[in-house]
């Protein structure tokens, strides 16, 4: 199928393209992949009347460290956070993420920013990142804000982002030393899109117990689950296999899970139980290495 008619904009800069959408507003889209807007634009979901193209727009993209914290720009592609040596070495769980996305194609053209600015409950990013505590920075006319992972995602399809901003930069903190991260999912064996999948990062103290954690869920309603029950089940305990089963079995209290054209709400509930352990223990291997 093909998409409507509409104008085309290359920005050279965030100025320029925040420019653009302030004149066009809500007849304007911000196209950075392009793997979930123009499947849209094709099936007439999406019909903006105009594209703001921020390929173009070079302090975008990269990794670089600042300080403690790891920065990712907007557009840096899947592949690029998958193959970088420096987040599979601090951040293994965000390269994991990363290379289970979608296929080869939308590895090399999709991008981290617009994942989490599209917000699908299939997509892997949100979960990974809400469980590392990511924030985003989202520039407007006005300037800058950051917003953390807990309260930038929403709901289905929706976050924090203003019409009038742009996701620029993804910012994580690194973990500390005794700290683990890791991804586990359950994909589509045809997409690729997440029916279950869980993030964990944890931590544990010099004397091997659970400092904290942090797990999130994906699958399991309308945004990234904070599997609490689970955080809190762990939190002080050792972290040995009789300690992280029970409490991975709590991954999905209080979720909103439902039936859909993947799974069923309980398989999705169970999965996230299954997915959670695997995660977790992962996660608390990597913390002793």
């Amino acid at each position: 199928m093909f998409p409507a008619s509409f104008g085309y904009h290359a920005a050279r800069s965030v100025e320029e393209a925040l420019e653009l959408l302030t004149k066009h507003g809500e007849d304007a889209k911000l196209l950075a992949g392009g793997h979930s807007l123009i499947p849209a634009m094709k099936l007439r979901l999406a019909a903006p009347r105009y594209l703001i193209d921020l390929g173009r727009v070079p302090e975008l993209r990269g990794v670089r460290l600042d300080g403690n914290t790891l920065a990712i720009g907007a557009l840096t592609i899947h592949t690029d956070i998958a193959s970088s040596d420096l987040i599979r070495r601090r951040l293994a769980g965000l390269a994991e993420a990363a290379s289970l996305i979608g296929d080869v194609q939308v590895r090399n053209r999709g991008t981290i920013g617009g994942s989490v600015a599209h917000n699908d409950p299939g997509a892997d990013f949100p979960v990974v990142l809400t469980a590392l505590n990511a924030s985003f920075v989202l520039q407007s006319p006005s300037g800058k804000r950051t917003v953390p992972a807990d309260d930038f995602f929403i709901d289905f399809f929706t976050t924090a982002l203003a019409a009038n901003e742009i996701v620029t930069e993804i910012r994580v903190p690194l973990p500390s030393s005794g700290a683990g991260t890791a991804y586990a999912k359950l994909g589509h064996p045809a997409s690729g899109y997440v029916v279950v999948s869980a993030g964990a990062l944890v931590s544990r103290e010099a004397a091997g117990k659970c400092a904290s954690a942090r797990v999130a869920i994906g699958g399991v309603g309308g945004k990234p689950f904070r599997a609490l029950a689970t955080e809190a089940a762990l939190q002080g305990k050792s972290l040995t296999a009789d300690i992280i089963a029970p409490a991975a079995a709590m991954a999905a209290d209080g979720s909103d899970a439902a039936d859909d054209s993947y799974a069923s709400a309980e398989y999705k509930q169970h999965m996230a139980t299954v997915l959670a352990r695997k995660a977790i223990e992962t996660a608390a291997q990597r913390a002793t290495s």
